[in-house]
């Protein structure tokens, strides 16, 4: 069946949560802080009045799925800084901040907060949802929001099934940092390294994140799920790194979903439940544009064009570098039909495989690289 469904997700960050699930909270309720320990860090002892506000506890919370309140509560996550002496409150509009979670407030391991959408876009969506509600400005969002058919059907629902929200969990395969959990506007996940820190990286290690990234692509144009996502937008900061060597995207906010088995019935019927969540951040005057002038190379022509290139260039020996380098200007011109594109990036990650070394700094595929060709 033709694709005919476009889902631009304008928010999937880590977790793969959708605008969708911005203020799906199954309780809108903003829940008590818990009273802190005296042992845990007196320095500190205001930063939950600042933490409140900061993560929009006083709107409609986004925890869908698993609620990570009481660590902020417990201050068992701290942004790195609220570890000194003498901490500052960070900036309020990043989208995302390196922070430290802990499970006994001892050990500490590094995670990343990240906002659902920027700071700016929460303020357009809150002045939309009570603009349709013909309310001032400063209206309750959550009051307005319960009074939506879909926010009904979610407080009703014993579980998320895909006719209410479409998920997309790294547990099942798809190519995101861990979920943690989240509170308020915002998620916690594991911690990863943006991939412009590796662009000196020696040359097996980028053949490796290069390798990663083209089969990243692959599994986001062709799945058993019958998904085809692609991006609008890339740069070397939406896809991350973790320790162990593994790839990512850390930053979903460009991507754009096509459901694939769904078809033309999926589309009207995303017309037909057009709401203010459907509206948060384009307006509901915007149309989507067809699914069928989205081609299969987008995403390659993006990567080819704006990343790869700089994790490449200047890496290997000739004749290597020559092909790589050839592949790479094939792969980017977006003039090229499909299957040319396809192809190029096909024979780009033939030559970057046997790039690979097999050893303990790729500790994603080791050992198992040494017993098994797929890696």
């Amino acid at each position: 069946m033709e694709p005919r469904l476009g889902i631009e997700v304008a928010a999937l960050l880590p977790g793969w949560l959708s605008l969708l699930l911005w203020f799906s909270a199954l309780s809108c309720s903003v829940s008590s802080p818990a009273s802190l320990s005296p042992s845990l860090v007196p320095q500190v002892r205001t930063s939950n009045n600042f933490g409140r506000a900061f993560l929009s506890l006083d709107k409609c919370n986004a925890c869908i799925g698993t609620s990570i309140c009481k660590k902020f509560f417990k201050e068992e996550i701290r942004f790195d800084n609220w570890l000194a002496s003498h901490p500052e409150l960070p900036l309020d509009y990043l989208p995302s901040y390196p922070a430290n979670y802990s499970d006994d407030s001892k050990t500490w391991r590094p995670v990343e907060i990240s906002r659902l959408v920027s700071k700016h876009q929460n303020e357009i969506s809150d002045r939309r949802i009570c603009a349709s509600a013909a309310l001032p400005k400063t209206c309750s969002i959550e009051r307005v929001l319960r009074k939506t058919v879909r926010f009904q059907k979610w407080l009703q629902a014993k579980r998320l099934t895909p006719d209410l929200v479409q998920i997309f969990p790294g547990a099942e395969g798809w190519p995101l940092p861990k979920y943690l959990g989240s509170c308020g506007r915002f998620l916690v996940s594991t911690s990863t390294s943006p991939l412009h820190e590796f662009y000196g990286a020696p040359p097996d290690q980028a053949a490796d994140l290069a390798y990663q990234l083209l089969r990243v692509l692959e599994s986001l144009r062709s799945n058993d799920l019958n998904y085809f996502l692609y991006f609008t937008r890339v740069d070397a900061t939406m896809f991350g790194i973790l320790n162990n060597g593994h790839l990512f995207i850390r930053d979903a906010s460009a991507l754009g979903v096509i459901d694939k088995q769904e078809g033309s019935q999926a589309a009207t019927r995303a017309r037909e439940n057009k709401d203010i969540f459907s509206c948060l951040v384009t307006g509901c005057q915007a149309e989507l544009s067809s699914c069928d002038t989205i081609p299969e190379k987008q995403s390659l022509v993006l990567v080819c064009q704006q990343v790869l290139p700089q994790l490449l260039q200047g890496k290997f020996s000739s004749p290597v570098q020559e092909q790589i380098d050839v592949l790479l200007a094939k792969c980017g011109e977006g003039v090229q039909p499909d299957p040319e594109v396809l192809r190029a990036a096909s024979q780009l990650k033939d030559i970057l495989r046997p790039l690979r070394t097999c050893d303990p700094r790729f500790a994603y595929r080791y050992p198992d690289c040494k017993y098994n060709d797929k890696f």
